[in-house]
């Protein structure tokens, strides 16, 4: 949970219980969630008038065209990419390895 083990957890919670006291605990979690609460409205809410803003002037739709576009795009670079790879794959000169292997009789003595 946020990068905070379990250690270190009851280590802060430890803290809190020190400096707040057991009886004023869970009047600040309250207090937390409540913030909480109003922040993930207001993001919400902020979202909404985006969204709806976009809706009225259009931009949603270009938005949808231009990642359609880009989609396609996308879609025929790859395709060209693979055709060239077929291309060069099939232009290249096959290489028999077996032709260019001596078969020697004996222990494998090093050119220096």
């Amino acid at each position: 949970m946020f990068g905070i083990g379990g250690g270190e957890l009851i280590l802060i919670l430890f803290i809190m219980l020190m400096l707040f006291g057991a009886e004023r605990i869970p009047e600040i979690a309250r207090t937390l969630g409540k913030i909480m609460a109003q922040f993930r409205n207001a993001t919400n809410d902020i979202k909404n008038e985006i969204q709806k803003s976009a809706e009225s002037n259009g931009l949603d739709k270009t938005f949808q065209e231009m990642h359609g576009n880009f989609t396609g795009l996308t879609n025929d670079i790859n395709a060209e990419i693979e055709k060239a790879k077929t291309n060069i794959l099939e232009q290249s000169p096959k290489i028999d390895a077996a032709e260019d292997i001596e078969i020697v009789d004996g222990p494998v003595k090093r050119k220096r």
